[in-house]
């Protein structure tokens, strides 16, 4: 059974009937186990502390980490350590997780203190993708390894082929680093500024390269901010790489350019300099080619 997508409903309203979720997720779980892998502590500690996801999520982030590292292992097995590391992680971070979360709608799901439910909880990404995670481990303790794995692949197997396509976007400040250190330009530098309310902080970053800004980002998180600034300074740096030098060897001004050697309108060619005639121009001689102001020369008797 595929998952169900459904809208999410905004974010401050009673939490749905989980017997949904449980039907869109399509496994054997326990109503119990359910329950509580949508229960945020922000909710046991308004209710009597009834447990909460949290060590469920340890475990679910674990079983999804496996599954994924299993994946790649076996899907790309040309791609060296270095990079199935890299796209490991842009699968299992928090952004791609709380997306898979959006997409069943689990934020409407999750049961959340009141404090929680007005500042926007049931759409953080961190409360997203915790409450996925403990999902997925409730999953594993009710279903077992194999529908545990089943269902990782039924949510995250488009993630894996998006994040493939990324190529240096897997990770933009790691590709920056190695860029910049194979261009010997030195390490990037960041400066963040965050602004709001503690609640709906909005992050501005900018990154230097050789005490020059080349690139400026903006976020939900301090995070996010470097990676796009990183992206923008990696596309500049990389557009500057593509860009030949205006010299002798690779083309200069038209009407004047180096060729094999030779100019155009002006060139040594051969060692020899060939210049064609200016229209202007008289090479001393008039038209019977003789110099001219000379004497005219005299018939042999």
């Amino acid at each position: 059974m595929g998952v169900v997508s459904r809208s999410w409903d905004g974010g401050v309203n009673a939490e749905r009937d989980p017997a949904e979720l449980q039907h869109a997720l399509g496994v054997p779980i326990m109503a119990e186990s359910l329950e509580r892998a949508l229960t945020h502590r922000s909710y046991a500690y308004e209710n009597a502390n009834p447990p909460t996801n949290e060590r469920l999520e340890f475990l679910g982030d674990s079983v999804l980490g496996l599954v994924v590292t299993d994946t790649l292992f076996r899907g790309y097995p040309n791609l060296p350590e270095g990079q199935l590391a890299k796209l490991r992680a842009a699968v299992v971070q928090m952004g791609a997780l709380a997306e898979v979360a959006r997409e069943l709608s689990l934020g409407s799901y999750v049961k959340l203190g009141r404090g929680e439910q007005v500042t926007g909880g049931r759409n953080k990404s961190s409360i997203l993708a915790d409450t996925l995670e403990a999902v997925i481990g409730a999953v594993y303790i009710d279903c077992g390894l194999a529908q545990a794995s089943a269902l990782v692949h039924r949510l995250f197997d488009p993630v894996i082929a998006r994040s493939a396509r990324l190529g240096a976007g897997l990770d933009w400040k790691t590709s920056l680093q190695e860029l910049t250190a194979g261009h010997l330009l030195g390490v990037p530098e960041y400066q963040v500024e965050e602004s709001g309310p503690d609640h709906q902080k909005s992050f501005n970053a900018v990154v230097k390269v050789g005490g020059r800004i080349l690139g400026s980002g903006q976020g939900r998180s301090k995070k996010a901010a470097e990676q796009q600034a990183a992206e923008a300074a990696w596309n500049a740096i990389t557009a500057e790489a593509a860009t030949p030098p205006l010299t002798a060897e690779n083309g200069t001004a038209e009407n004047g350019t180096a060729e094999n050697g030779t100019a155009e309108n002006g060139t040594a060619e051969n060692g020899t300099r060939h210049q064609r005639p200016d229209p202007g121009y008289h090479d001393g001689k008039d038209d019977g080619g003789q110099a001219a102001g000379s004497a005219p020369a005299q018939p042999e008797p």
